[in-house]
This record gives structure tokens, sequence and C-alpha cells, in this order.
């Protein structure tokens, strides 16, 4: 994993090195010190506590655990660094204060190598929190090389594979998934004061509905039936609507069995949230209200920088309609088209590529998404989507063509989707064989009839809001990262032969 230099010259090297580390580990094995045997160590501190609290601490006596990251032997007197989840931290290590046998040792102690330290805190001539060790175990042995310092581990693939390193070299890698589990934390906490009940659905299905994707197919031996992952929480969440929880959310693991991009991983967090007795509106306020709330209790500002540029979250959510945002940004007018087929010859003109089983309402859409997505940077609710795109969408009851939805743009991305959820069973029927005749038309994305669910609706659903929030991208934003790879720990990735 080291900087490689060329030929076989470096893989000795290497090698060699590397079996210098296992010689170590035989010897201290040998003389009863196998670290490996080692089961747990007190720690009183992490490294950043004892910076912050420097003027209690001086003179105390600590114990810290970590990776030592350096090490500058001087004679009779060392200098090592020390990194644990907080940062890092100087240690000043003398032979006169360990003791000779334990100094010998410590002298062949390698970079990786696990330690830990117990000491008084002080502050060295140039100025430095360092920790004067009085005692310095070895808690693991490294017997792999960390990536040459300097040029750290810049294989971006690498990075993604062997994520451990990644997190050891990098602090800013460190500090993304810190923030990740703290943006989570402050959904949940949101949610949880608005009255929603967190809940667990099934990831192993038999009908994978909610969404328009590709689901992942496998066999469940012990009933001998196939199964499909979970494209969407959706179906389920709706259900538990119907028993009468009224406010519930899932964050959870979905499976779509799509290419690899920036921005797209087969695996991914989606939170959905629904909620009896409101519609789209009261989601696009939801939306707003929690999207302020964990970038200020997060990155203490409403105002993230992404990429260079600025999105304000604090200012009012712009609100414009798919209709309208065709019009503004591509200057055609879908208010006044009639029929598809007029629909298709506009499409022809203006070089947007559609599929003949396509609708109107199916090249309304692939007008928004060539013309106005792209423009969508500031936080933008687009509303009233065609009914040909949203199977689970009520009617707007002025225009049965469209439907009460939005889907939320930041930074030219879809961000959120929402609904005021269709709850007329007769009419959900209507809209699940649609859906079978354009998987029977070679649509693999269609959605296929749930009876269960329907049964569910029969029994009857309250109006109902809902929404899913795509939670990479959300993490993506908030800590400027520029792949989704950047913010899944451990991504997916082809296999290594």
């Amino acid at each position: 994993m080291g900087e490689q230099k060329n030929g076989n010259g470096q893989e000795q090297d290497v090698k060699q090195l590397l079996k210098v580390r296992r010689e170590k580990l035989q010897d201290l094995q040998e003389r009863g010190m196998d670290p490996f045997q080692i089961t747990k160590y007190e720690v009183s501190h992490h490294s950043q506590e004892i910076k912050d609290n420097f003027e209690n601490l001086e003179g105390q006596m600590v114990t810290i655990a970590g990776r030592m990251m350096s090490k500058r032997v001087m004679g009779k007197a060392s200098f090592c660094n020390v990194q644990d989840l907080k940062g890092n931290i100087q240690s000043y290590v003398a032979r006169d204060s360990v003791g000779e046998e334990p100094y010998k040792d410590f002298k062949k102690f390698d970079i990786g190598d696990i330690v830990g330290i117990r000491g008084q805190v002080f502050r060295t001539k140039t100025g430095e929190i360092s920790i004067h060790a009085e005692e310095i175990t070895l808690l693991s042995k490294s017997l792999q090389i960390l990536p040459e310092k300097f040029h750290g581990l810049t294989n971006t693939d690498m990075r993604y594979r062997q994520r451990y390193t990644d997190l050891i070299m990098n602090a800013e890698v460190k500090d993304t998934f810190v923030k990740r589990s703290r943006i989570l934390s402050s959904i949940r906490r949101y949610l949880d004061g608005q009255g929603f009940l967190e809940v667990e659905t099934p990831m192993l299905v038999a009908n994978a509905g909610g969404a328009a994707a590709r689901p992942f197919e496998t066999h469940f031996n012990a009933l001998d039936e196939d199964f499909k992952l979970r494209i969407s929480l959706e179906l389920y969440l709706k259900r538990l609507i119907v028993g009468g929880l009224e406010r519930v959310y899932e964050i959870g693991r979905v499976f779509r069995n799509e290419g690899l991009d920036t921005r797209h991983n087969p695996e991914f967090t989606l939170m959905e949230l629904y909620q009896a007795y409101t519609d789209y509106h009261g989601m696009m306020d939801l939306t707003e209200n929690l999207y302020r709330h964990v970038a200020q209790e997060v990155l203490g500002t409403t105002k993230i920088v992404y990429n260079g540029v600025e999105m304000d979250l604090g200012k009012p959510f712009e609100r414009i309609t798919m209709v309208d945002a065709v019009k503004k940004y591509a200057g055609v007018d879908f208010g006044t088209i009639q029929t598809t087929e007029e629909a298709k010859a506009l499409a022809k003109e203006k070089g947007v590529e559609f599929e003949e089983r396509h609708k109107k309402g199916d090249i309304l859409c692939l007008f928004f998404e060539e013309f106005a997505e792209e423009h969508l940077i500031q936080p933008t609710f687009v509303m009233d989507h065609p009914i040909e795109i949203s199977p689970l969408t009520k009617k707007k009851p002025d225009n049965p063509e469209y439907v009460e939805r939005f889907e939320f743009f930041m930074n030219g991305w879809e961000m959120a989707n929402a609904y005021s959820e269709l709850n007329d069973p007769i009419d959900q029927r209507e809209r699940f064989k649609a859906q079978e005749e354009l998987l029977a038309q070679g649509d693999e994305e269609a959605n296929t009839t749930d009876e269960d669910f329907l049964n569910a609706l029969e029994i009857g659903m309250p109006p109902t809001g809902g929404i899913g929030f795509g939670i990479d991208r959300m993490c993506m934003l908030l800590t400027d990262s520029a792949a989704i790879r950047d913010v899944l720990l451990f991504p997916t990735m082809r296999q290594i032969d």
C-alpha cells in the first residue's frame, strides 16, 4: 500500500519491511509480550480533550491510546505522535522515565502500531501540548505498511476499497463520516420532536413497489420462493398509516439494480415519512423546516457551500409548477398542448428524445429534465407533475391530468419526492393495471399489482402526505462531497480478481 517505486527492487523493499514486522512480533511473543494477548486498556482522555483543557490538566496524569503516526528517536529521548478518534497528540518518551528495557522495546515500535501511553500533561519548549510518558504499552502490532505520509492515500479506487486506511490517513474523510452520523441524529431529533414514530419494515419482499426501478432478485430456500430486495419504503409505511399510526418514518437501505455514477450506488439510504391528515403542501413546509434545522444543528449555519456555490436554506424555498418551470427554461407552454401527438411533434422539433409508448405527461417530464433541472440550484419545490409519471399520487381536483406531487431540488439535483398520497383503492387498482401494461411492453421499472396493499386501502387510509428523501445526496451537499461514494463508508465496487 506504500508509495510504489518502479520495478522489482521496490517490491523487494516492501517484502523485507513486512518480514521485519513479523519478526518483531515473533520476538515479542517468544518473550511472553504478545500484544494480541492484551484484552483492554483504560483510556482516561482523548487527544483533543487534553488540548482543549490544558489549563486544568497541566501536570496531571492521563492515559491515551491510539495509532502511532510518527516517531523521532534521539538517543535517550524520543518523540512520537499518536492519533485517536478526536485528533492527535505528541508524546515525549525518555529512557529515564519509562525504564531501560521498555525504552529499547519502544525504539522497535513501527508506524501504524497501536499504543497506550500513561504520563503527565505538559507543554514543550516550542509550545506544543504533549504527554511526558511514564509508561508506554504496545496494544496491537501493525503488520502492514501505511501509505507514505506526504503522498498519502491518493488512489481513489484504493481509498474506497480500503476505507479503514483512508480514515487513518485523511482527517477530512473521518470528519465527513462524523458529520453524516450527526446529520442522521439531527433528522431523527427533528422528526421525533414533531411526533413521528420511527419504524422498520421488510427489506426482503415478494413485491418490490413504490418506485420506478429495477429490483435485485433472490431466492429464499426455506419457502422455495423468489423474493426481491425493496426499492422503496412506501407501501409498508402506508399500511401503518391505515393501521392508525398517523406519523411514521423509516431511514433505511433500499436496493436498485441500476448503474453506478457520482450520484448513484445500487444500495443507498432512503428516508420516507408519512403523515395522516395533511397534503403535499404540508410536506413542503416539513421539508423546508427539516433542512433548515439539520444545517443549523450540524454546520452552525443555514448557508451551505457546495463545489464553490452558495445555497441559502434560510430564505423561503421557491415553489414552481413543472409546467411553469418548462415555460421558464424551455420557452414552451404545455398548458396549451392538448394531445400526445402535439407533444411528440414538439419534442422532435426541440430535439428531445422519447419512446413510442410515451404520452403527453411523459414528454413534459422529459422537457423538464432536459431544460429546467440544471437551473434549480437554490432550494426549489417543483410541483404538480403529470399523472403518467406518478402512479401513487392524488389527482389535482381541478385538473386531473396532473397530480399533487412535488420534487425538491438543490444544486440541480432531485433531493426529495413527495405526494398527496392516493388513498382511493379503485383508482389505485386502475393505476396498477396501467403499470402492469407497461411491464408487459418491456418497462422493467414498472410496478406490479400489490393485492395486500389494495386490501389495506380498502380498509381505509386517511388523507396523507408522504415524502422520500435521498439521505446520501443530502450528506453530499452538507459535507461538500463530490461523489456519493465519498459519503458511503463502503461503496459498491467491482471485485478484484
